[in-house]
């Protein structure tokens, strides 16, 4: 319901510009000729006039341009700057068949550690951690194994292979709810943490970077660990807050600190490296973490003795049809933006939060990257296609670019995981779900904020 909301809201709100600069503006009548057929870099050509001895004579609306054509002639023309929905349609098909092999690769791999006993495994290491954050659980019972396949799935980023384990897990904890209408305190903590968006490996944002063709698609991993972690932890202790769960007890202050410390760790140690130290550290790193999670995915599978080829093929089909299923929502959502974009409706929305903090004395390179953030809550499709318009717009190496990556791993869809993952249950009362996630999301984009100023300057 909200994304239907959200994406006729874009269309509604472009074509009602269009129209209003095409009918009131003297000098952008090609408005609607830009947001259907137009491509990024064309020559819009919007009218010829008699020459003006001075350009103060006829007032140019922002992007216009006027050029001497002949001894009594002039050229009033603009520079599209994004593609039109003809356009916008091609792009959105052959970015989502670019993601097709990284999605096939992580989701078979992830396969094999399935089936190799690996999310077990992480489970007995987190098991003494989760039991007391979740106290209301039986001990031994499936739905800790549940949580655990949809956080590792999570913490390697695939999104779209977290939620089946997540639905199951709802359904795990929903059996030991007393109350089938309300949300029960262990559901609301799965939630949060879920949307909390704790992400190791970004493998989707790593995927679409490449496609954009970034120098290093990898460079946004370090920051985005580190927002998902900090909104992860401010998410757990909100919650805890509210079920009177102990945070100062040992094994749980144990986990915290330890992360907490390796994190701070790393980050002291960037703050001394140059910004080329910095890539070059990010990436070597990103890559180490990536071959060791392979490596030992491999091991574990070697020494369970499973089919580990038969295992991957069987999680890498998964991959493909995740790939192809996106299609629809990509092309739906990059094209409710690409007319906002060529509408004039995105840069009268971005020009007024720039001028704002400009009175406000606050640097304003940051904005160009929060439409991803503002969209997140509602949509995870429309945030990603928001994402790939900034870094089509900006350059996938530019500020906005990488920050909208990261805004896109820093927190999850809220209400959209709210609506899906209660809906499956039929929960009614979310009690104080909304407003904890909402508050976590705002530390995660603060976070993620500043993370992109100090890796990216």
């Amino acid at each position: 319901m909200a994304l239907s909301r959200i994406w006729s809201a874009f269309i509604i709100i472009a074509i009602i510009t269009a129209s209003v600069k095409t009918f009131f503006s003297v000098n952008d009548k090609a408005v609607f000729t830009s947001m259907v057929t137009g491509k990024s870099g064309d020559t819009i050509r919007i009218k010829t006039v008699p020459f003006l001895s001075s350009i103060n004579e006829m007032p140019l609306d922002k992007g216009v341009q006027m050029i001497r054509v002949g001894e009594d002639k002039q050229l009033i023309y603009k520079i599209q700057t994004s593609d039109g929905i003809l356009e916008t349609c091609q792009t959105a098909v052959t970015l989502c068949l670019k993601l097709i092999g990284f999605l096939t690769l992580f989701m078979g791999f992830l396969s094999i550690a399935e089936k190799a006993g690996g999310i077990r495994f992480l489970s007995r290491i987190i098991g003494p951690f989760f039991t007391r954050i979740f106290p209301d659980i039986p001990k031994g019972h499936p739905a800790m194994g549940h949580m655990m396949m949809n956080f590792s799935a999570n913490l390697l980023g695939l999104d779209n292979a977290a939620t089946p384990f997540g639905l199951r897990a709802m359904e795990s904890l929903q059996e030991i709810n007393p109350n089938k209408s309300v949300a029960s305190n262990p559901q609301i903590m799965f939630l949060c943490l879920h949307a909390s968006g704790m992400t190791l490996v970004p493998v989707s944002i790593i995927a679409i970077r490449s496609a954009a063709k970034a120098a290093n698609p990898m460079d946004i991993f370090i920051p985005c660990m580190i927002a998902t972690f900090v909104a992860t932890i401010a998410s757990m202790m909100i919650v805890s807050f509210k079920q009177k769960i102990n945070v100062f007890q040992p094994v749980i202050l144990a986990w915290i600190l330890g992360i907490s410390a390796l994190i701070a760790s790393l980050v002291l140690y960037i703050r001394t490296l140059d910004s080329e130290a910095v890539q070059v550290f990010s990436g070597a790193l990103t890559s180490g973490l990536i071959l060791m999670i392979f490596f030992c995915i491999v091991l574990g599978g070697i020494y369970k003795k499973i089919e580990i080829f038969d295992g991957f093929i069987e999680g890498a089909k998964g991959g493909f049809e995740t790939a192809v299923r996106i299609i629809p929502y990509m092309v739906g959502m990059l094209v409710a933006i690409s007319m906002l974009r060529s509408s004039g409706a995105f840069d009268a929305l971005i020009g007024s939060i720039k001028s704002l903090l400009v009175m406000c004395g606050s640097d304003t390179k940051f904005v160009d990257a929060m439409p991803t953030a503002l969209i997140k809550p509602f949509s995870g499709g429309g945030a990603r296609g928001m994402m790939v318009d900034t870094m089509k717009t900006f350059g996938p190496d530019s500020f906005a670019g990488r920050l909208s990556c990261i805004l896109q791993g820093s927190s999850d869809t809220t209400f959209y995981v709210i609506a899906v993952y209660f809906g499956s249950v039929a929960i009614k009362d979310t009690r104080y779900t909304i407003w904890s996630m909402l508050l976590a999301d705002l530390i995660g984009v603060s976070t993620a904020v500043g993370m992109a100023y100090l890796f990216f300057g």
